[in-house]
């Protein structure tokens, strides 16, 4: 807010001054905010440029009231100590979208279908193994649409080596994503015959976190569900997980990454990813860097692993 419409403050918060960058009902002051930037930068890898500063202040000042704290210094203080680690997580899905829906970018789906997995499933009928990755899935809109691609063609794939692991940073999307509800909105790109395969409807219920309403609820199909593996994974600490993988989804997760870190996410995947496997982007990512030199740019977002 602009210089000069300061108002008084309660007595124990803080006065705006000369480095404030918000003097609303919580003072923030560019210390409050570098020190929310190094702490989402150091947890999550996630670069906040200062022109986010009004967003920050938006979005975590709902934070604030519901703790009932009287300034960012105090958030800060308790983001940062020992107590604070799951409010840390408060605060980045706060700072993050979840923008998703099935069948997101849809010519991704129809490369896994019409290129990549035909014989990758005719090797896991003659025993071979299938491993997909979605990487940042929040709430489990991208893992199922790749699962009922995968039944479109092989029914019985969950009787096979064919599976699909599903992870994020945030324990909230995860859990969304494992329950496997979702509201009949949320359903609205599948097309009906898959839905009518794949999801089952469950009265009593509604999806998400969104609280009562009459709107009809689904639940995924447990042959789907034996697909899919729910995860917590931070992209840029360790990844427990010791197998190569056929596919890697990771679409729209790195734009919040500075371009260091995005680099050296890339190359982590092409790492995993098996010769002539896929790494799958979003719309307004481009793979640079040292993963540039295994993953070559193939169509629509869509890069291609090196042959061994």
């Amino acid at each position: 807010m602009a210089a000069g419409h300061q108002q008084e403050k309660p007595v124990g918060r803080r006065r705006a001054d000369s480095a404030s960058i918000g003097a609303g009902e919580f003072p923030m002051t560019e210390a409050d905010f570098t020190n929310i930037a190094r702490i989402l930068y150091d947890d999550a890898g996630i670069h906040l440029s200062p022109s986010k500063a009004t967003l920050v202040y938006s979005r975590l000042s709902k934070r604030l009231r519901s703790l009932g704290m009287e300034s960012f210094r105090d958030y800060c203080e308790h983001v940062a100590g020992a107590g604070g680690a799951d409010e840390r997580m408060k605060m980045l899905a706060s700072l993050t979208t979840n923008v998703t829906h099935f069948f997101r970018e849809q010519h991704h789906f129809d490369h896994l279908r019409n290129s990549l997995l035909p014989p990758l499933l005719a090797s896991a009928k003659r025993g071979g193994r299938v491993r997909i990755w979605s990487a940042g899935c929040s709430n489990g809109h991208e893992p199922y649409s790749i699962a009922m691609t995968v039944l479109s063609m092989m029914p019985d794939a969950a009787d096979h080596d064919v599976r699909i692991l599903a992870s994020d940073i945030d324990p909230n999307v995860v859990a969304t994503g494992r329950a496997g509800i979702y509201l009949s909105s949320d359903l609205q790109n599948v097309p009906a015959d898959l839905r009518r395969r794949w999801f089952r409807p469950v009265h009593g219920a509604s999806g998400g976190k969104r609280g009562a309403t009459d709107e009809m609820a689904f639940e995924v199909a447990d042959t789907m569900r034996d697909l899919v593996a729910f995860r917590e994974l931070n992209l840029i600490g360790q990844w427990p997980m010791k197998g190569m993988f056929d596919a890697i989804f990771c679409r729209n997760v790195t734009i919040y990454f500075d371009q260091t870190t995005r680099e050296k996410v890339w190359n982590r995947f092409a790492e995993r990813i098996l010769p002539d496997g896929f790494l799958y982007v979003g719309h307004s990512e481009r793979v640079t860097g040292p993963a540039s030199n295994t993953l070559s740019y193939e169509s629509n977002t869509s890069y291609r692993k090196a042959g061994g």
